[in-house]
Order: C-alpha cells, then sequence, then structure tokens
C-alpha cells in the first residue's frame, strides 16, 4: 500500500496558508477536479489520443501536497486523498475570532501558525467584524468564549480608573 492511502486526516499537516474553513474546502474542490482531470486524461490515452499536461495547481494545493508527501500518480490513492480532505473539512478544529477591524491575511496566517502550535495542530479560524469592539478580539471556541478586548480588560478596573482620574483632575 503506498503513502497516500495510509494517510489518514488526522494526520495531514495543513499549509499556513490554508486560514480558514473555506480554504480547506478549496482544497477539497481542487483535490477533485485535479482528480476529474486526470481520470479524464488517462481515459483519453487509453483510447489512443496524445498525452496531455499535467492540469496547473494552486501553489496552496502544492504545498499541502509537498507537506504531506503525496502525490497525484495513480487513481486510488487520489480518490483516498479526496475522502480523507472531505472528512477533514467536516471535522477541523474552527476556532471563532471577531475583531473590530478587517485583519490582514499575514495577521491571520500569524494567528494561525500560533493555534496550529499551541493548540490543534490543524486548527483554522472563522473570522469576524464587530465594530464596537472597538479594541482586542473576542475568542470562541466549541466550549469557551473569551473576551479579550479592551472593555473587558478595564471593566474590572473602573474603581481604580476613575480614582486615578479624579487624581489627575486634583493636579490639573
Amino acid at each position: 500500500m503506498n503513502e497516500t492511502a495510509a494517510k489518514m486526516y488526522t494526520d495531514y499537516i495543513l499549509p499556513s496558508t490554508m486560514v480558514s474553513k473555506v480554504d480547506v474546502s478549496r482544497m477539497v474542490t481542487e483535490a477533485e477536479q485535479i482528480d476529474n482531470k486526470l481520470t479524464e486524461a488517462a481515459v483519453r490515452v487509453k483510447s489512443g489520443a496524445a498525452q496531455q499536461t499535467m492540469p496547473v495547481l494552486s501553489e496552496v494545493f502544492e504545498e499541502f501536497l509537498t507537506q504531506n508527501k503525496l502525490g497525484l500518480d495513480n487513481g486510488q490513492s487520489r480518490a483516498e486523498m479526496i475522502k480523507q480532505l472531505r472528512k477533514l473539512k467536516e471535522k477541523v478544529p474552527i476556532i471563532h475570532m471577531t475583531f473590530a477591524v478587517t485583519a490582514d491575511r499575514e495577521s491571520l496566517q500569524q494567528i494561525v501558525a500560533w493555534l496550529r502550535q499551541s493548540v490543534h495542530p490543524q486548527a483554522v479560524i472563522a473570522v469576524g467584524l464587530q465594530p464596537a469592539l472597538v479594541a482586542g478580539v473576542y475568542l470562541r471556541t466549541p466550549n469557551h468564549v473569551h473576551d479579550l478586548s479592551l472593555r473587558a480588560a478595564l471593566a474590572g478596573s473602573h474603581d481604580v480608573l476613575i480614582k486615578e482620574l479624579e487624581a489627575v483632575r486634583v493636579r490639573s
């Protein structure tokens, strides 16, 4: 049995550029499309048509194949990989993060890299936007909600803030 058939979805390493569940879904779709094209090309070759070129792969999909040491040569191994990718898509751990402003892709990749190192090796994030948040982030997992906003940080310090503001006003 080859390496691809032996790999389970839990063994897959996700590229750092794969940040969200949408990215995982895109990769599954691309794998299915590539499989269809390669199967079609194999049928054409068997019927006597000229050999066709390899379909173009996205950078993310190429990186996924390289990191996981997977190949596209065998139809059965591709089918098994697609099956495992579908399972991954269903079971990938999602951490919901709500920001005050739109986060750039590089920042999200750094967050995902940290999550994969510290929380789960296949974690992805679902990004939300809440302008009323002002600063910080709301973080939600399936069983926890963390308010890491400035408002939450200052909530327990109301009396201290009032005291400090009074001290500043008296000095002025």
